[in-house]
């Protein structure tokens, strides 16, 4: 009987919104990347991502996949790990003085 529900927790994350565990939108589930010989879940392709976060990355065009080891909870929301906000920091930050 939990196989029944499996398909639909998993399919019901799809249009859902993500953010950071700071409050910061990070987009919206698009699609989610399973591997089937294991039965996991491997990712989140997120469409309608917060800009602000991904333009100097991504292409305005594409969305972007992050891996589900970043997720820390899934609710009404799905909560992610704050290092996807790190992603928009300029590498001239990164770089010791």
């Amino acid at each position: 009987m939990e196989t029944d529900s499996a398909p639909q927790e998993i399919t019901s994350l799809v249009g859902r919104e993500v953010y950071s565990n700071n409050g910061v939108f990070v987009g919206e589930v698009e699609d989610i990347r399973i591997d089937m010989d294991q039965e996991v879940v491997t990712g989140l392709a997120l469409g309608q991502v917060n800009r602000e976060l991904f333009d100097s990355r991504v292409d305005r065009s594409k969305g972007v996949l992050i891996p589900y080891r970043w997720v820390r909870a899934v609710g009404d929301i799905v909560l992610v790990n704050d290092i996807v906000e790190r992603l928009s920091e300029p590498e001239e930050e990164e770089a010791p003085a």
